[in-house]
């Protein structure tokens, strides 16, 4: 018969110890990783609260303020003086997004005192919506989270949905504020006198001082800088009608430098403004051929552009094009941003040229030259002093048959257009634009001094390459860049000449969409810029110096 294994209390308080002890040790285990470990780690797994005070440790400030925008991007906003931390951070290695439950996700700059980054799925039904930190990271996949809060300070995000200040600018005499939520509609203006800027502390702290609004139209609006001079860093808000609190703002004010002409740039005659959203690949043939031709500098309006436009950029500054990029972030808000860049760059530009990356000037009179000369933009532009802005009509191509990008650029894959010309994009003399900045995308409007030419189709005309290959051209269900033009996805403004005939509210392509559009074969600007770039291989092909 086989014995049983004999059981003294001795034996089993030494099974129970060793049982604990090995508990206690894999919890340790996980708990107290070493840092460098630790922040590995933290992007692929749960993080655990004492994971959580160890990153915080060494964690950037806190930001000061986090704006959730739409499709739950989540724009955090440092303080100029945090600003270098991050700045060295992202040079050591990657940042992310740590939120209160320990879930994280990547973060990507956003200009000089911003970055960005997705809000976690999970926590997209977690109502208030938390500010997350900056931490370093030697990685970048997300973490999961861990179901627990953690303790670190929370400030509620500020939603976009609601009104908001978002940009301000100074010149000499006042503060021009850009804020959605005031004036919804285009053409619904709310008064001047109901409306007072408002300066606090960057901290959220008590009004400092408040003036009252002396320009409402758009998102733009002005305002006196206070009579007496405030501590820095400094917010500027709005405040509508009596006794009603600021809207929220994350708009740092500033007051102007001395001297109101920048000494470090001398003044151009031609410049161009554009607002860019992932459109790196198309920049250098727009910019290539518009410096040929005559625009001295170009001023690219980032809207949270997630390709390569960075190394694009320094490829065409390494080829002597002077290319100027400015983050800006903010969802429906191009009217916003050519505001911006016409009183920014008043005293840099003569004439300012507002055209996308699809849309190329061209005078049919330049196709008679072997090579492009910098004085051609410059013979379009009027001598006469009143003459405030030049609006050229623009020609609409269609998809040309094209099943992809073409490597040659558009000017060379898009050949056939629709034969009425289409809208028109305008190049505006800067000190001719009225006070209020009020535009609509495709022209402003000017001092009363002023007025508009408008130029034959003999003289000079728009190519745009609007309707492009399907895989480019469905990345415009995104979201409309308009503050007042309704989203494709909705059913709402169906008449909008920014609608697309034959096309639903949803990204399908239509039956047919390679052929449609085209109603006239048009081969000008491909010829010329063929004649004036290209390269005629041994096959018969050209070969453009854009091309990669």
């Amino acid at each position: 018969m086989r014995r049983r294994l004999a059981t003294s209390p001795f034996s089993f308080a030494v099974f129970v110890f060793i049982f604990l002890a090995g508990s206690f040790s894999f919890r340790v285990s996980r708990d107290y990783l070493p840092s460098a470990a630790l922040i590995s780690t933290a992007l692929r797994r749960p993080l655990t609260s004492r994971a959580v005070s160890e990153l915080l440790g060494s964690s950037l400030p806190p930001p000061l303020d986090g704006v959730l925008l739409p499709d739950w991007e989540v724009l955090l906003v440092l303080s100029p003086q945090s600003s270098p931390s991050a700045t060295a951070a992202t040079a050591d290695g990657s940042l992310i997004c740590l939120f209160h439950t320990g879930v994280s996700s990547p973060a990507r700059r956003a200009g000089a005192t911003a970055f960005r980054c997705s809000l976690p799925r999970r926590l997209r039904r977690i109502r208030p919506f938390y500010a997350p930190r900056l931490i370093a990271a030697s990685a970048s996949s997300a973490a999961s989270a861990t179901g627990h809060d953690f303790d670190f300070p929370r400030r509620e995000m500020i939603r976009w949905s609601m009104p908001v200040a978002y940009q301000s600018f100074s010149t000499e005499d006042e503060v021009i504020v850009f804020a959605k939520g005031i004036n919804r509609r285009k053409h619904s203006v709310r008064p001047a006198a109901d409306i007072k800027c408002v300066f606090s502390p960057a901290s959220r702290g008590s009004a400092l001082a408040a003036t009252p609004a002396t320009s409402s139209a758009q998102e733009v609006f002005r305002c006196p800088h206070p009579s007496v001079r405030l501590p820095s860093p400094l917010r500027v808000s709005l405040a509508v009608a009596l006794e009603a609190a600021p809207i929220a703002t994350v708009a740092e004010y500033r007051l102007p430098s001395i001297g109101s002409q920048p000494p470090s740039r001398s003044r151009m005659g031609v410049c161009a403004c554009t607002m860019v959203f992932n459109a790196a690949k198309f920049l250098p043939e727009w910019v290539t051929y518009h410096a040929a031709v005559g625009i001295e500098r170009f001023f690219l309006y980032d809207n949270a552009s997630e390709d390569e436009l960075d190394p694009v950029v320094k490829r065409l500054r390494s080829e002597g094009h002077d290319v100027i990029v400015r983050s800006w972030p903010w969802a429906k808000t191009q009217e916003a941003g050519f505001s911006h860049c016409a009183v920014s760059n008043r005293y840099e530009c003569d004439w300012m040229a507002f055209i996308d990356v699809d849309e190329f000037i061209l005078a049919p009179a330049w196709t008679n030259f072997n090579s492009p000369n910098r004085s051609m933009l410059g013979s379009l532009l009027p001598v006469q002093p009143e003459i405030g802005q030049v609006s050229i009509r623009c020609l609409e191509f269609g998809p040309s048959n094209q099943q992809r990008h073409p490597e040659a650029g558009v000017t060379q894959g898009y050949t056939c257009c629709r034969r009425a010309e289409q809208r028109h994009k305008s190049l505006v003399r800067l000190n001719a634009i009225d006070d209020s900045l009020s535009n609509s995308i495709h022209h402003f409007i000017l001092k009363d001094n002023f007025k508009t030419k408008f130029m034959r189709r003999r003289e000079a005309r728009v190519n745009h390459y609007k309707y492009q290959a399907w895989n480019e051209f469905k990345i415009k269900f995104r979201r409309r860049v308009s503050t007042y033009v309704t989203d494709w996805k909705q059913s709402t403004s169906l008449g909008s000449q920014d609608r697309v005939p034959g096309l639903g509210f949803e990204a399908i392509e239509p039956r047919g969409w390679t052929g449609m559009f085209c109603e006239v074969n048009d081969t000008l600007l491909r010829d010329t810029t063929r004649k004036w770039f290209g390269t005629l291989g041994l096959e018969g092909e050209y070969r453009m110096p854009w091309q990669n």
